[in-house]
């Protein structure tokens, strides 16, 4: 249940690693899927340095969980339903759910697979393009949105340029580069309420129409957006799919069992010296009350505290240790216990 993720673990890797580029940039994307998987050194090899593991627990794994697979097999579905569809009809998906539960790791993580699998499939062909991932911008409208796929494209916009001109551009090089699909992230900030914000829903539509790729677009809670409301919010749900990635719950035994087998998975990815194997999967249960069952939270603490257990010198992960890791303010207030109300105390005067 774990997948690789980007990183590097040998002296040479690292000096191989290029300047960072956003995955938002070509350069960017390539330089995410072509990096190759995490291949960490045993704990007890002498020649791993402190900072080389440092650096591993720093980027560490990504878990699977049940909801990537259940959107990875949303979006093969409608790939396939996508592949000989002409004109306006194509079908999309939406990622949804409360933040740092993994959406955009979703989405990268799709994508980079797609990739691979388009490269394997056509081997050694460098004019196609098979993915696209961009984030909507703040305020967006309707030119910073298609000025984004061309600033991922390399395509120089002239300050004479207009909208259409920047949008033929990209529909056109999308489509001789064979781009089959597109990723839009943070699409829960258009808010349809607006001029701008409409103008730029519509223009996704148009990008929609004209390029023969399947969108999925991820945020923040979209069904309670704007972006779902009004006429605009029809067309999109009559076209869309919407599938929540959400914390993982832990009210029945199989998804208690689900939980545990996630936190056995990040355990046995450790790298500590002198960690007791199964203490996180003791603790899974206390685990899942510090984070809500939020894969980002729990990244968070399992990654802090080996990093911490590297910096102190003990090589291992405890309760204590854990206990002492301050976790995001979401996390926190809801792992915090409830206030118990006092009673009033009765007045000298009741009952007289």
């Amino acid at each position: 249940m774990v997948t690789d993720t980007p990183a590097h673990s040998t002296r040479d890797d690292r000096a191989r690693v290029t300047a960072y580029a956003p995955p938002t940039t070509r350069d960017g994307w390539q330089q995410l899927v072509a990096t190759p998987p995490l291949q960490p050194h045993p704990a007890a090899d002498e020649d791993w340095s402190l900072e080389e593991r440092l650096d591993y627990h720093s980027r560490f794994v990504v878990l699977t969980t049940p909801a990537m697979e259940r959107i990875s097999l949303s979006l093969r579905r409608l790939m396939l339903l996508n592949r000989r569809q002409q004109g306006t009809a194509r079908r999309g998906l939406i990622v949804s759910g409360p933040p740092t539960t993994g959406k955009t790791t979703t989405l990268l993580e799709m994508g980079r697979t797609f990739e691979l699998a388009e490269q394997r499939r056509h081997p050694g062909r460098t004019n196609r393009l098979p993915v696209v991932f961009l984030a909507v911008p703040p305020a967006s409208t309707p030119k910073m949105l298609v000025s984004e796929f061309a600033r991922f494209l390399g395509i120089p916009i002239a300050a004479r340029m207009n909208q259409a001109q920047i949008t033929d551009a990209v529909c056109h090089l999308l489509c001789l580069l064979e781009t089959k699909l597109v990723l839009v992230d943070d699409v829960h900030l258009l808010d349809t309420r607006t001029r701008s914000g409409a103008e730029t829903s519509d223009q996704m539509k148009h990008l929609g129409e004209r390029i023969p790729a399947t969108f999925v677009y991820a945020g923040v809670d979209v069904e309670a957006s704007p972006l779902l409301t009004g006429a605009r919010g029809a067309q999109l749900a009559g076209r869309f799919t919407l599938v929540r990635n959400t914390a993982l719950p832990c009210a029945t035994e199989e998804q208690r069992e689900i939980w545990r087998a996630l936190v056995t998975d990040m355990e046995h990815a450790l790298r500590l010296r002198h960690h007791t194997p199964h203490t996180l999967a003791r603790h899974a249960d206390y685990l899942h009350q510090r984070t809500g069952g939020v894969m980002g939270s729990l990244s968070h603490l399992i990654r802090e505290a080996a990093l911490t257990a590297l910096l102190d010198g003990s090589e291992k992960i405890t309760k204590k240790l854990l206990a002492g890791i301050q976790l995001d303010v979401r996390a926190e207030q809801q792992a915090r216990p409830p206030r118990k109300r006092l009673p009033r105390p009765r007045s000298h005067n009741a009952g007289s």
